[in-house]
């Protein structure tokens, strides 16, 4: 039920990202944000979402020290830095056709930033209660 709700909440979180690309607010958020960098943790917080709707975390009955399904833990991982940046790519091709905004590769840059910046600090995280160490 957990990993649902985070679908849904990452769902949501995308489609305000391509509703808000195409809105004022981008132009008014502009003069507060000069550099960009306000993609960082916009795609931080997108790849944490993806993360916990990719990821089962829960423990086990049997072992409550290792969490549930540690299979494929590391590809999980890469899988929700890959659809956030596709989402980022996807971002930028869609302002092409936004009035008043262009495509950055910048931006792009930024936010494969805060992508590696959740995935590392998560794993980094996460591997600690893998190996039952935490």
């Amino acid at each position: 039920m957990t990993r649902f709700i985070f679908t849904v909440l990452s769902i949501a979180y995308i489609a305000s990202i391509f509703f808000l690309a195409g809105s004022p607010i981008v132009q008014i958020s502009a003069t507060f944000n000069p550099y960009g960098l306000l993609h960082i943790p916009l795609y931080g917080v997108l790849t944490l979402l993806l993360i916990f709707s990719i990821i089962p975390f829960g423990f086990s009955s049997s072992n409550p020290t290792n969490p549930i399904d540690q299979r494929n833990q590391k590809n999980r991982f890469l899988f929700a830095g890959l659809i956030a940046l596709g989402v980022a790519v996807a971002d930028e091709i869609y302002q092409i056709y936004v009035p008043g905004r262009k495509a950055s590769a910048t931006d792009i840059l930024l936010d494969a930033i805060g992508i590696v910046l959740v995935l590392l600090v998560f794993h980094r995280i996460f591997k600690p209660i893998q190996t039952g160490v935490f």
